[in-house]
């Protein structure tokens, strides 16, 4: 497989990078960024493009490729909704549109959502609202297959150096989290490897939540 992964500037995208990059089965995998990664390996490739509302400059070289693991994404702490929902909802939705209309019915879409998200698009949480309303109109667009992926508390992957600074503080309560909450806690490797599972092999549902990840994630191995 041949697949496409943003963000890898932050910890969600450069964990899933990584797992890529291990993986047997996917022979390149593209980054798309705004600044440099300082990323290096035989299966990368990295396109260098500010403007992620207009992308005809690169479309073309968006073509062919299997899947699109988006995980680019920015915190709804300290912004208006109109700002939040151009940053999550028109950037991702813009990034998708391109892909679909360049590999109409040929490119499974994964999209990094998070657990609580609202799908009705009407509850009381700003970011949840336009989280939801992301997911489903991803879920309109000529995709072979979109996802959206809801993880919880995500253990970071050793020695990768864009996890959250805070994560060393709490990485030591990882097991215990896991006992108590298995529902809300995963391992970030888990989020890149049940991504790499549905697109090659599918699922039944195309929400997925954190034990659904898990699961993806044991059926590959």
């Amino acid at each position: 497989m041949k697949v496409i992964v943003t963000g890898v500037t932050g910890m969600v995208g450069e964990g899933v990078m990584h797992e890529c990059l291990q993986h047997p089965q996917i022979e390149s995998v593209l980054i798309v960024n705004r600044r440099p990664s300082g990323f290096s390996h035989p299966k990368l490739k990295e396109i260098l493009h500010a403007d992620f509302f207009d992308l005809s400059a690169i479309e073309s070289q968006l073509v062919g490729y299997d899947a699109c693991y988006f995980c680019l994404g920015v915190s709804s702490v300290g912004m208006n909704e109109a700002d939040y929902f151009k940053m999550t909802h028109t950037l991702t939705l813009h990034f998708a549109e391109t892909l679909s209309r360049v590999s109409p019915g040929n490119m499974t879409f994964c999209y990094v959502s998070g657990a609580a998200t609202d799908s009705s698009e009407q509850g009381r949480s700003m970011w949840a609202r336009v989280k939801g309303k992301t997911e489903n109109d991803l879920m309109k667009l000529a995709f072979k297959k979109a996802y959206a992926f809801r993880p919880g508390y995500m253990q970071p992957t050793p020695g990768l150096k864009n996890s959250l600074k805070y994560y060393k503080y709490i990485s030591w309560m990882y097991p215990a989290l896991r006992t108590l909450f298995p529902g809300a806690v995963s391992t970030l490797a888990e989020l890149g490897q049940a991504m790499i599972q549905v697109t090659l092999h599918g699922a039944e549902k195309q929400i997925l939540e954190v034990k659904d990840i898990v699961g993806l994630a044991k059926a590959g191995k």
